[in-house]
C-alpha cells in the first residue's frame, strides 16, 4: 500500500501527459507536466512547500506564527493549505487585478485577505512590497517573498526537474515555460541543463512582459499588454530567475493563448488556465522549430476553475475582442 502523509507530503509526483492533437500537428511528442493536480490545483504548491519548509529549518517560523505573502494567488492558496496543516496563520496581499474567484478561495481557506490597488513595481504601493511591512508589524511572523526567496527555485531544482528528467528517461529536447516569479523556469531549467547541456530552454512570454526582450537582447522593455493572462509576465528579473540557463524566448500573444488555452479544454479534454495555454502555445512553436521527432516538456500550471468570471466567460472575452478565437478552438485540427 502507498500512502502519502497529509497535504504537505501530496505535493509533487505529479505525470506528464501526452497532447495528442499538438504532438500529432507538429510531429513532436509535446508533454505537460500536469501540476494542477497537485494538491492545492498548481504549480505554486511547490514553491510555497519550499519555502515554508526552508523557514522551519531555519527556525525563522515557529509554532503559532504567520507567514505572509504578496501574490497574485496561486502560491496564496497552496501558503493557505499549508498553513492550515501546519498550524500557522496566513496572511495574503493579493492586487485587485485577479480573478474573484481566488479572493473567495483563499478566504474559504481560512487566509487573510488583503486585496490592495494594483499599481507599478516601482510604487511602494506595489502589493510585493506592502506584504514585508504587513509581516514586520505582526510578532512571529515571516514574509515568503515568493519572487527574491531563492527556495522558490531551489524546490523546483529539487523536485520538479528531477520528475521531468526521469518521466522522459532523459530524453528531452526542450523545456518550454512562462514565468512570474522565475522559481519553476530558474529551477526546472538549471537542473536540466545539468544533465543535457545541450537541451534548449525556451521562456514563453505574454504581451507586457519585459522578459521577452530581456532573453532576447539584454534589455528589459515591455510592449503592449495581455487582458487575459494572470500571474506571469513581470518588468524585472527576480533573484528566483538571475543566472537561469534561459535559450530564447518566444512572444505570444492573446488570441492564440485563447485558441490554445479552450482547444485544450475541447480537443485534449484538460480544463486548464491561461498560463497552461501560453505554455503550450509556446511549445508548439519550439517544436516548429525544432522539427519532427524531438520532445518538448511544458508545465500545465492550474484548473481553469479559477478563472470562470473572466477567462472562460464568454462574455468577459467578448468585451476583449477575443470570443471568436474561444470558438474556433472547438473546431478539431
Amino acid at each position: 500500500m502507498t500512502v502519502r502523509n497529509g497535504f504537505v507530503d501530496t505535493v509533487g509526483h505529479t505525470p506528464l501527459i501526452r497532447l495528442g492533437s499538438f504532438s500529432d500537428e507538429t510531429g513532436c511528442e509535446i508533454l505537460g507536466k500536469a501540476e494542477f493536480l497537485n494538491p492545492g490545483g498548481s504549480v505554486k504548491d511547490r514553491a510555497a512547500k519550499g519555502i515554508l519548509e526552508d523557514f522551519e529549518r531555519k527556525g525563522l517560523l515557529k509554532p503559532g506564527g504567520a507567514l505572509v505573502e504578496g501574490t497574485a494567488g496561486n502560491t496564496g492558496i497552496g501558503f493557505a493549505h499549508l498553513c492550515n496543516a501546519r498550524g500557522y496563520r496566513c496572511i495574503i496581499v493579493m492586487p485587485d487585478n485577479q480573478s474573484p474567484e481566488k479572493v473567495a478561495l483563499l478566504r474559504a481557506l481560512g487566509a487573510e485577505v488583503q486585496v490592495v490597488k494594483t499599481v507599478p513595481y516601482a510604487d511602494d504601493n506595489h502589493y510585493q512590497k506592502i506584504a514585508p511591512r504587513v509581516a514586520a508589524s505582526i510578532d512571529g511572523a515571516v514574509c515568503g517573498n515568493q519572487f527574491d526567496n531563492t527556495a522558490n527555485r531551489d524546490a523546483h531544482y529539487a523536485t520538479t526537474g528531477p520528475e521531468i528528467w526521469h518521466e522522459t528517461n532523459g530524453r528531452i529536447d526542450a523545456f518550454v515555460c512562462a514565468t512570474g516569479t522565475g522559481g519553476t523556469m530558474g529551477g526546472v531549467s538549471r537542473y536540466l541543463k545539468q544533465q543535457r547541456p545541450g537541451l534548449r530552454v525556451v521562456l514563453a512570454d505574454p504581451m507586457g512582459s519585459a522578459l521577452y526582450n530581456w532573453v532576447r537582447t539584454g534589455a528589459l522593455k515591455s510592449e503592449g499588454s495581455s487582458s487575459v493572462t494572470e500571474g506571469i509576465g513581470i518588468g524585472r528579473v527576480t533573484a528566483n530567475l538571475e543566472g537561469a540557463p534561459i535559450d530564447d524566448a518566444v512572444r505570444i500573444e492573446d488570441p492564440e493563448i485563447v485558441r490554445t488555452t479552450y482547444r485544450l479544454l475541447h480537443v485534449e479534454g484538460l480544463f486548464l488556465g491561461s498560463t497552461s495555454g501560453t505554455n503550450v502555445a509556446a511549445a508548439v512553436r519550439v517544436a516548429r522549430d525544432l522539427g519532427p521527432g524531438h520532445t518538448i516538456v511544458t508545465i500545465l500550471c492550474d484548473g481553469g476553475q479559477k478563472y470562470l468570471s473572466r477567462f472562460y466567460n464568454r462574455d468577459w472575452l467578448a468585451q476583449k475582442g477575443l470570443a471568436e478565437h474561444a470558438a474556433s478552438a472547438a473546431d478539431r485540427p
